[in-house]
């Protein structure tokens, strides 16, 4: 999944739980599925930052 993917899927999760849209089980799986997105985006962020200092220290 992109990163683009996976923030957008996280932004409509927190509207549905802002907007009080889900029922307790739906909230559940949509809490667990927020948090692997979550850890996700931050995977892809630490990677792409990491490719970044390897190219500026080989410049």
């Amino acid at each position: 999944m992109k990163y683009d993917e996976a923030v957008k899927q996280l932004e409509q999760i927190i509207q549905h739980i802002e907007r009080e849209e889900m029922d307790i089980d739906d909230l559940s799986e949509n809490i667990k599925k927020a948090q692997s997105l979550i850890k996700l985006c931050k995977d892809k962020l630490t990677k792409a930052e990491e490719s970044i200092k390897q190219v500026m220290a080989e410049s």
